[in-house]
């Protein structure tokens, strides 16, 4: 049987080639030209070795294999330490004691448990604002997210003065809206970052969001006086 016989009129497929090398198992070891191609060596009458070429496939293929599983654990490693951080998070705003002491918890655990620059709890106007919160015009939410809009991720230049004096060092933002009370009034709760890739447009906010529904019912159990 000739191997190259009717090749254009009929291609083999994969099961008729290893039928085929089954049978006529001398054929490849017979054919060096070949055996070079796809990267193997003779290494005794019956035994083929693998040559530099497929060793160095087989290299490189666990070396991607290795990144992405790397790439998983460390995926992996990140969540459980955001999820650890956030019921942290979550049991010190619960602890708060009043609107100013939850304003400082919100910017405490910003800086100490996610490592970004500043955490900031705003309200619009024109009624009164609790201490510690940042007072914005009534309408400002809907200039800086957007109107209707949830929340925001990535730099809005617009969002700078939330942060008082800290506001050079934020390069990136996460803030979403807020409705407290009854009847509802607009809120703002916003973490800065130092570091532009901090938050991003295409970063999901559920866990920001997530958070502020944590402020809104902890900023619920005191009325503003």
């Amino acid at each position: 049987m000739d191997l190259g016989v009717g090749l254009k009129d009929h291609p083999l497929g994969p099961d008729e080639v290893r039928h085929f090398l089954a049978g006529n198992p001398d054929f490849l070891l017979h054919d060096t030209a070949l055996m070079a191609e796809l990267g193997l060596r003779p290494d005794a009458a019956n035994v083929v070795d693998f040559g530099p070429a497929a060793l160095a496939r087989v290299h490189e293929a666990h070396k991607k294999e290795s990144k992405a599983r790397k790439h998983l654990e460390a995926t992996a490693r990140a969540n459980f330490a955001a999820q650890a951080q956030t019921h942290g998070a979550v049991v010190d705003l619960l602890d708060a004691r009043n609107h100013a002491d939850l304003a400082r918890r919100v910017d405490e655990l910003a800086q100490l448990r996610f490592g970004l620059a500043a955490g900031v709890v705003a309200l619009e106007g024109p009624d009164r604002t609790p201490a510690g919160w940042r007072v914005m015009a009534e309408g400002q939410i809907d200039l800086v997210i957007g109107h209707q809009r949830v929340a925001l991720m990535g730099f809005q230049p617009t969002a700078l003065g939330l942060f008082g004096e800290r506001a050079g060092e934020i390069k990136s933002m996460a803030m979403v809206r807020m409705a407290i009370w009854e009847p509802a009034r607009t809120g703002l709760l916003a973490f800065g970052s130092s570091d532009e890739h901090g938050f991003t447009q295409d970063m999901g906010a559920e866990l920001v969001a997530f958070l502020a529904r944590v402020v809104e019912r902890t900023a619920e159990r005191w009325p503003v006086l």
